[in-house]
């Protein structure tokens, strides 16, 4: 049976399904034409089962790597492509390619503000003695964001006054609560640094932002792109890796870095992985499609229960990010909890913090083996605490599936946090009808009012 906040879950959501309507037809209709793409670089490479394989050793000569690089070229809108499981993270692969090109005395400027935090200790805004790029003589200077949070147009003649040798673009909001920088915008940026300076770079952080528009950053005039293949490209079974993608010279300098002088791309195992970054490839349309339906449908609830959403719904997208404000901490821990809570008809079973203040420090707690029978009514386990030990009696029947080891081996949680952190049990009801004749939160806060 479903409970009055199961219901009103489910209204939710419901309400908020319709309201995309257009959104989702406009999703899943963009799948296409994307996956044509990926299809015809499969044909056009001419894709087939023995590139699965990758050679051993240095991993000279690997043809598998080396289609697996010109399918990714193909896919990005981008002169060549160096696709590597050896690039642990985006953040590896964007400090490879920073590493790879940039020299001293080189300036690198950040037109989107301040970058992700995990490229202030590779940039040298943070953090000393493990060789970031200032530490190596490169400058850098960045270009705050607007107060709307747009790139500041107006102030790029000046910020580009000094030689520059590379600029920063990141596409995505990332953690920022900004609007993220769509794919002609991004062309237009790349038009006026070229006019203000033609032999600067533009070098674009496409994290979270591959096929979700039908053009790429390289596209529209960027000389070199990084992004992680755990997010979009690795169509959600790639188990690590990154890119890089531009004009060949400089993924070639990148690869430099990520390898070694005189090694660049010819070299690096494939681990016999291809397929799987093939096979990641081929779904990342369709996963790229469900992330961006996922995130419009969480902007729609969220937007309908009263709370700040950014982007809108409805409104245009060029990553995979959606983010809430919540505002303070309750309600961010609640959807949390939400989130990582066990699917299915689970229940979880704990005490109320109205116990746990009469049981006082709780020193010690006594909890059924996974598997056990519970009954309702009956004890399953105890508390012990320096008043007393008290028997903890099951509010339903069911089959113990889970129990909270953390509190087995710190009671103090089931203090702390006895709503949350300090749960129980996770219980397999054998009769669900026992759930509706439960005190709902408000009926229990009322009964032990004033106690």
């Amino acid at each position: 049976m479903t409970s009055p906040h199961q219901a009103w879950a489910a209204d939710q959501v419901a309400a908020a399904l319709e309201r995309i309507a257009p959104q989702v037809a406009q999703r899943r209709a963009g799948v296409q034409p994307r996956l044509r793409r990926v299809l015809e670089a499969f044909s056009a490479e001419r894709l087939g089962v023995h590139h699965f394989a990758s050679v051993s050793g240095y991993g000279h000569g690997d043809l598998g790597r080396e289609v697996l690089d010109r399918v990714f070229a193909r896919v990005l809108q981008a002169e060549a492509a160096a696709v590597r499981l050896q690039f642990v993270s985006g953040t590896h692969a964007i400090a490879a390619a920073l590493f790879g090109v940039l020299r001293p005395g080189d300036r690198l400027l950040a037109l989107t503000g301040r970058p992700y935090d995990t490229l202030e200790e590779v940039i040298g805004i943070r953090g000393q003695g493990q060789g970031s790029l200032a530490e190596f003589g490169v400058r850098y200077d960045e270009l705050p964001l607007g107060p709307d949070g747009a790139v500041d147009e107006a102030a790029m003649a000046d910020a580009l006054g000094p030689a520059t040798r590379m600029v920063l673009i990141q596409r995505s909001c990332g953690y920022s609560w900004r609007p993220s920088l769509g794919v002609a915008q991004i062309g237009r940026l790349v038009e006026r640094v070229k006019a203000l300076q033609p032999s600067c770079l533009v070098f674009v952080d496409n994290c979270y932002g591959e096929l979700v528009e039908l053009q790429e950053p390289t596209a529209v005039g960027a000389d070199l792109m990084a992004g992680s293949l755990i997010k979009n490209l690795g169509g959600t079974i790639a188990p690590t890796g990154g890119y890089v993608a531009g004009r060949e010279e400089l993924v070639e300098m990148a690869c430099c870095r990520l390898t070694a002088p005189g090694i660049g791309r010819e070299g690096g195992t494939g681990f016999d992985l291809h397929r799987l970054l093939f096979q990641g490839l081929f779904l990342a349309p369709q996963m790229v499609s469900e992330a961006l339906l996922c995130a419009e449908l969480t902007a729609a609830v969220f937007d309908g229960l009263g709370y700040a959403v950014n982007p809108p719904v409805g409104g245009p997208r060029s990553d995979v990010i959606q983010a809430v404000r919540f505002g303070r901490p309750e309600p961010l821990k609640a959807v949390c909890r939400a989130f990582q809570a066990l699917e299915g008809e689970l229940v979880r079973v704990g005490i109320t913090a109205f116990a746990v203040e009469q049981l006082g420090d709780i020193v010690f707690v006594e909890l059924p083996d996974i598997g056990a029978a519970i009954s309702q009514g009956s004890g399953f386990g105890s508390v012990e605490s320096v008043k007393a030990v008290e028997d903890l009696l099951a509010p339903l029947s069911g089959t113990v599936e889970a129990r909270n080891e953390a509190v087995l081996a710190s009671p103090e949680e089931l203090q702390n946090d006895p709503h949350g952190e300090g749960w129980l049990l996770l219980v397999r009801p054998s009769d669900p009808s026992q759930i509706e004749a439960l005190m709902d939160a408000d009926t229990y806060a009322g009964k032990v009012d004033g106690h």
